[in-house]
């Protein structure tokens, strides 16, 4: 079990990031058509899931923005923004803000934020993820992690670009 905090309170998550050097879990997660993804539909990329509680929070959606600022043109790489929004939502947010270069995947239907440790036990979004970041290589081996201290903070985007390598 992992702690962070959520506006200087504690909150606690259903355990831990994967390790780095580990195998990342595989998961099933939603897209915008509603159709089910695991890590397979990005097979051969380098990875950044990039895990937020909502994308109707502007800390979420700064965060969003400035990955894909930074994930440029990148034919190696995607971003993956995960959150419990329904895909609707997300799909309206990346719409609206005019963002077509990171896949947004809902984990409504999903035991994501447990596989992945971030679920929020306690705190007044529990049951939600806790911002965090895992970035994975091109054969879902974990490179980098990152638990926010304060989940309503951005995260540290330097890092987990530079973590995707060359």
């Amino acid at each position: 079990m992992a702690t962070a905090k959520f506006k200087g309170k504690p909150i606690s998550t259903v355990g831990d990031l994967p390790a780095v050097g580990a195998t990342a879990p595989d998961f099933t997660l939603v897209n915008g058509s509603l159709e089910d993804v695991t890590l397979a539909n990005f097979a051969g990329k380098k990875k950044i899931l990039s895990i937020v509680h909502s994308l109707d929070t502007g800390v979420c959606q700064s965060a969003t923005k400035t990955f894909s600022k930074l994930i440029g043109g990148r034919n190696d790489a995607v971003i993956l923004v995960i959150s419990k929004d329904l895909p609707f939502a997300q799909k309206r947010f990346c719409t609206a803000e005019g963002i077509d270069n990171v896949v947004t995947l809902s984990a409504f239907r999903s035991s994501f934020g447990k596989d992945y440790g971030v679920e929020m036990l306690d705190g007044p979004i529990k049951g939600l993820t806790a911002r965090s970041v895992v970035v994975l290589d091109e054969k879902n081996k974990v490179v980098y992690t990152q638990l926010l201290d304060e989940v309503t903070n951005e995260p540290d985007h330097e890092k987990a670009i530079a973590a995707l390598g060359a």
